[in-house]
């Protein structure tokens, strides 16, 4: 019953799913201009669970609508496995989104005079997918899934809040889409509801589907694989979203307006031992290795820190030189974003917060280097 004619999502096996490049968006009205995306590149790959955050008005929602087709980008392209989203015409995209999109919507959107599973059938009906005889097995199934089999013949009013967002979750995977977008699916529940949704989203992320979550609930990013935060429709640098995530969106803007990035190669050090640390150092990419030389010049690996860790903290708060050496690990690149002594102290008097959470890691990184030296006495002892 599918029309091959039009376009289709080519296979999950290749990366990157989605690619978002230098997005614009800006409208127009009776007061003047308002640009709410201004450039966004962004890259999503399949299988992530993406939460999109940001305050009210920050374009999260309308990076949304980019993503789906629903808005048009003022300059920019959307390209999902190859496929130009704008390119299409309206009618094609349309069909395309219908099979390549789940889309879950915050008040649910639905149709009050369907029971939950003729709202689940219907996006099958729209684009003609499994025959009609088949529609309702699998629309049980999916209802099956997010706990609601039993509530199967209820009209939306009939239920909870919970469950008809439950329901419009299996509304969204009845044309089976590698792509679910979810804008706020948890803002109007309890927390009870809205941690079984996470649940659902985790389980089908790990089944290969790529959600991707706009949601005003920061709470909400401890559960997902990756987080973007968005302010004033530009994008924050994600290193320093995971990295520091007790900072402000505003902070965390304008520190993405600081860091230098830096890389090297597999094996090079970044710093020796005893030498002075005049930078603070987030890992954007690879692995990077915490070094103790011993006096035969034996080197005793204490920790691998990795994508969004950080160092360089215990010298510039404590003062004095490097207490260890640090150098890339063996099997690829690093790229390290760096700010300046500087601008290391001023956002620690801007954000006590991260200044007491980075105090707090400074001191189980002395205890452990503690733990090392220890051992690498006995070691030495026993020979």
């Amino acid at each position: 019953m599918t029309d091959r004619s039009q376009p289709q999502l080519a296979s999950l096996s290749e990366k990157p799913l989605i690619e978002m490049q230098q997005i614009v968006k800006t409208f127009v009205n009776a007061a003047g201009e308002f640009t709410a995306l201004r450039g966004i590149d962004l890259t999503l790959n399949e299988g992530e669970f993406v939460a999109i955050i940001g305050k009210s008005g920050s374009g999260k929602s309308t990076l949304l609508n980019m993503l789906t087709g629903i808005d048009h980008p003022s300059t920019g392209k959307v390209i999902v496995k190859g496929v130009d989203v704008y390119a299409m015409s309206e009618s094609k995209r349309s069909l395309w989104r219908g099979r390549n999109l789940g889309i879950v919507f915050q008040f649910f959107q639905l149709l009050p005079m369907l029971n939950l599973l003729e709202n689940v059938m219907l996006p099958m009906d729209y684009v003609g997918m499994y025959g009609i005889d088949e529609r309702p097995k699998k629309a049980m199934e999916l209802l099956r899934m997010v706990g609601l089999e039993e509530h199967a013949q209820k009209l939306p009013r009939a239920v909870s809040t919970g469950q008809q967002q439950s329901a419009a979750i299996a509304r969204a995977l009845s044309t089976d889409a590698p792509i679910i977008v979810a804008d706020e699916p948890t803002g109007n529940l309890d927390s009870r509801s809205a941690s079984h949704i996470i649940d659902l989203f985790d389980e089908l992320s790990s089944r290969g589907k790529t959600i991707v979550m706009v949601t005003h609930d920061p709470s909400m990013t401890k559960r997902t694989s990756r987080t973007v935060v968005i302010s004033d429709g530009i994008l924050v640098n994600e290193t320093i979203a995971q990295a520091l995530p007790l900072l402000s969106q505003a902070l965390m803007k304008e520190l993405s307006e600081k860091v230098e990035k830096i890389h090297f190669q597999p094996s090079e050090t970044i710093l020796r031992s005893k030498e002075s640390v005049e930078k603070f150092f987030m890992i954007a990419k690879g692995k990077v290795d915490i070094i103790l030389q011993g006096r035969r010049k034996e080197d005793l690996v204490i920790s691998q820190l990795s994508a969004n860790d950080f160092f360089g903290e215990i010298e510039l708060i404590r003062g004095g030189k490097s207490i260890a050496s640090v150098r890339a690990a063996a099997d690829e690149p690093v790229e390290l974003l760096a700010i300046s002594r500087e601008d290391f102290g001023w956002l620690m008097k801007e954000s006590p917060l991260t200044e007491k959470a980075i105090g707090n890691i400074v001191q189980k990184r002395l205890e452990e280097k503690k733990q090392a030296d220890r051992r690498k006495k006995r070691k030495l002892l026993g020979r």
